[in-house]
């Protein structure tokens, strides 16, 4: 009786664990890991953004120029953008975004304690964005998106937003998002 209930709790040890693994390897604990593990690889692109004080300026005034006082001092808030895709070319890499990629970003960001937003539907080229973000007090200090590449409908993106930012400049920011992922991945 005891050997089944050990064969038991092992089982269902090996298979929650199971859930937050994923992509080769082992698995990342913090976005930054995740980075790390896959800028090199083969199919992947990473594009790491650093706004020093010139860029953050010229951000602040482009996003005046839309009117938008809160986009702006959303703009102005950002420290780094950090950006990685995968557009997969063979039935082993599209089952790689499907199976491993995905559960891999959900199972850190859920163990980063990081927020998932409400999906809100957005008409854009880079198809529709998943976010989560990390809150430090009633500041957001990160913004993770996930989603697809524009065109490829089976590729991964990994958006990792890092600044100080309100709540109000969030949803700015996540409204301003889309339109700039597609640039930035064409």
């Amino acid at each position: 009786m005891k050997l089944r209930f050990f064969s038991l709790f092992v089982l269902l040890a090996l298979l929650a664990a199971s859930c937050r693994t994923g992509g080769p390897g082992r698995p990342a604990k913090t976005v930054a890991a995740f980075f790390n593990k896959y800028q090199n690889r083969p199919g992947f692109r990473t594009t790491d953004w650093s706004a020093g004080l010139t860029t953050r300026l010229l951000l602040g005034r482009i996003g005046k120029l839309g009117g938008d006082n809160d986009i702006s001092q959303a703009l102005t808030a950002v420290r780094g953008v950090k950006v990685l895709t995968f557009t997969p070319t063979s039935a082993k890499s599209e089952k790689l975004v499907a199976e491993g990629l995905l559960k891999e970003v959900d199972g850190l960001l859920s163990n980063e304690r990081y927020t998932p937003l409400p999906v809100t539907s957005n008409d854009n080229s880079a198809g529709q964005l998943r976010y989560s973000a990390r809150h430090q007090g009633d500041r957001v200090q990160e913004l993770v998106a996930t989603g697809n590449v524009q065109g490829a409908p089976d590729s991964f993106m990994l958006v990792a937003v890092s600044g100080d930012f309100t709540k109000d400049q969030l949803n700015q920011l996540t409204k301003f998002l889309p339109t700039a992922v597609s640039q930035i991945t064409k």
